[in-house]
């Protein structure tokens, strides 16, 4: 079968010959449809994150899948069913107290692989299997947008971590904002604007651009960050009551706490590189403790979350996610899936129209 893979001492994906693998005990034979790129691959290809499964000269690309079930293998999903595959599997198979919980998406680094991200192959081949239990059924109508369960079930998870933050007392959050306008960003925006009753986005973009097109689209408030700096949002804008750090950019984290009201809670997705740079420690721990502010970080995701991301993704527009979507390639011409320019928003890997 075709699979797109990065091998070792390559910083380039590349179309390789694999069998086709075959279903153990537990697990369907899922034929893939499509699988989307996103900075994780990215930083895999470049080396920053991530790692090769052990003995392998190569890896399997790809964590946001989309496919249907060819053989259920007796795990009682339906041949034809189409099924989003999550991340997180057993680090060697084996098993451990945060799987044993089913909170795979809690384990720190090093108690779990990631599928096509560390130890593990991922979905960017026309076949791959997967245990049932990792396997989010989703309706027919939404598997051309499939690829976007994956980034919204980290969305579902931090919105949840966030209202659990302020879960002592009654919290009525009114303004958000996402710090970055890539694909995750502006999915996470749609979801604001719908929950919030303003919606704010941080870019560096000039226009016209598809993101700020976008933004516009869903009535949010764009802010560019070489006008308005993180911390200076309150001044120019509001305090906001919920911040959703998508960057990456690591002196967010901290500016993060300077833009958020009283009560407020930042949540910081984004993986930044080794940085050093000085900060007032002494009016940060001010800030936070003196108007009761709450920033925590959330990575992956958990079943449950799957599942709810595939919820958004029903309820939102098709002209929204189309918007999104910048390029559609098959692995034969799998390159433009990975330039990355202020034109693409969304590349995706076509095996088979969904």
């Amino acid at each position: 079968m075709k699979a797109v893979a990065i091998r070792r001492g390559s910083d380039e994906p590349e179309l390789i010959e694999k069998p086709r693998p075959e279903p153990k005990h537990g697990e369907a034979l899922v034929r893939t449809l499509r699988v989307g790129v996103d900075g994780t691959d990215h930083e895999v290809l470049s080396g920053s994150h991530g790692g090769f499964p052990e003995g392998e000269d190569h890896m399997v690309m790809g964590h946001e899948a989309v496919g249907v079930v060819e053989d259920p293998n007796g795990t009682g999903l339906d041949e034809g069913q189409y099924v989003v595959p999550t991340v997180r599997r057993k680090p060697n198979g084996e098993t451990n107290e945060y799987f044993r919980r089913n909170e795979p998406d809690m384990a720190p680094d090093g108690e779990y692989f990631e599928r096509g991200i560390v130890g593990e192959h991922g979905y960017m081949s026309e076949y791959f299997t997967s245990p049932a239990d990792f396997l989010i059924p989703i309706e027919e109508e939404i598997a051309p947008y499939g690829i976007f369960v994956e980034p919204l079930s980290n969305t579902e998870k931090a919105l949840e971590h966030a209202r659990a933050t302020r879960s002592a007392f009654d919290w009525y959050p009114e303004s958000a904002a996402v710090l970055g306008n890539g694909p995750l960003g502006l999915l996470t925006l749609w979801q604001l604007t719908q929950e919030f009753d303003r919606a704010y986005c941080l870019g560096r973009r000039d226009r016209p651009d598809l993101t700020l097109e976008f933004i516009d689209e869903v009535g949010a408030t764009y802010i560019d960050s070489r006008e308005t700096p993180v911390d200076e949002i309150p001044d120019e804008y509001e305090g906001m009551d919920f911040i959703y750090e998508a960057t990456g950019y690591a002196p967010h984290a901290f500016e993060t706490v300077e833009a958020l009201a009283p009560n407020g809670v930042g949540a910081l997705l984004g993986i930044p590189s080794s940085w050093d740079f000085e900060i007032d420690g002494g009016s940060l721990h001010n800030d936070i403790v003196l108007h009761n502010k709450c920033l925590f970080g959330s990575v992956n995701a958990g079943i449950r979350h799957f599942a709810e991301g595939a919820a958004v993704v029903e309820a939102m527009p098709d002209d929204l996610l189309d918007h999104l979507v910048t390029t559609v390639t098959d692995p034969e011409n799998v390159e433009p899936a990975f330039e990355d320019g202020d034109d693409q928003i969304k590349a995706i890997v076509e095996f088979e129209s969904p």
